[in-house]
């Protein structure tokens, strides 16, 4: 049976892999900087995390009201998201569609990078359906259709070229140490950030992890992937309800028409 978005998005461990597509993402200054500039992980660390997943579940699972309301929200936090370019900056703009294509291409690949550790592989046909459904993501905003690359083998060529020129600057890293060092928050975060920063770093690239400062040798990676397998074994037997239960939860703060999990 062929599978698609909607049969693995819901599945919480995606969330594992939070940090690292934020990463991603601010490595990118046209990103990195319009974070930097009109968000504060310091005083709000996990508003980023709910406004992001919100907009993913009300994208794929959510009803047509739903999908309304979270679309109106987000596009009212990006509108102040834009900077002219000057002596010191080369600007910004949160409707750009080439940094919407970077975020959601961030979002996908960590989605699938989480998966496949913690499920095995998807098959060829699995894999090029979600592919194709997940361009719904940016869609939904302003990115163009014609923007997502056209198949697989195009986004790992997007992929490549696009992470290999990407290096933290100042910028990125404060937000970075506002994110995985947070001095507020709800205390159960904070006890739960030495697990968070031991999963992003294992699951970043190899130069953005030392571009970011993030400790790791061969003793970390022996740790990493026995963690993987223990989640491999543990997580696929929980009950739906306990897997699912970021997309219940996010989607039912909207407070809109129930959505269609089908």
């Amino acid at each position: 049976m062929v599978r698609g978005l909607a049969d693995i998005g819901a599945e919480g461990v995606l969330l594992a892999g939070a940090g690292r597509a934020i990463l991603l993402q601010i490595a990118d200054p046209k990103v990195g900087h319009g974070v930097a500039e009109h968000s504060n992980f310091a005083e709000r660390p996990m508003d980023r995390l709910r406004a992001t997943m919100t907009y993913v579940y009300a994208v794929v699972y959510g009803s047509e009201e739903q999908l309304k309301a979270v679309r109106r929200a987000v596009n009212r936090a990006h509108a102040p998201v834009r900077r002219s370019p000057d002596a010191t900056s080369a600007g910004y703009s949160a409707f750009d569609a080439e940094s919407q294509l970077w975020v959601v291409a961030t979002l996908y690949d960590t989605a699938v990078t989480v998966y496949e550790q913690v499920h095995g592989p998807l098959d060829d046909e699995t894999a090029d359906r979600i592919y194709s459904e997940y361009a719904r993501i940016g869609t939904a905003l302003q990115l163009p259709a014609t923007m997502w690359p056209v198949d697989r083998g195009a986004f790992a060529a997007y992929w490549d070229a696009h992470v290999s020129k990407l290096q933290p600057d100042a910028k990125a890293l404060k937000v970075a140490q506002e994110l995985l060092y947070p001095a507020a928050g709800p205390q159960l975060l904070r006890l739960a950030m030495p697990l968070a920063r031991f999963l992003t770093a294992g699951l970043l690239p190899d130069h953005l992890r030392e571009g970011f400062g993030l400790d790791w040798g061969p003793g970390q990676a022996r740790r990493f992937d026995r963690t993987m397998r223990m989640v491999g074994r543990v997580y696929p037997r929980l009950p739906q309800r306990i897997r699912h239960w970021p997309r219940d939860y996010y989607l039912g703060q909207l407070g809109s028409t129930k959505a269609d999990h089908a």
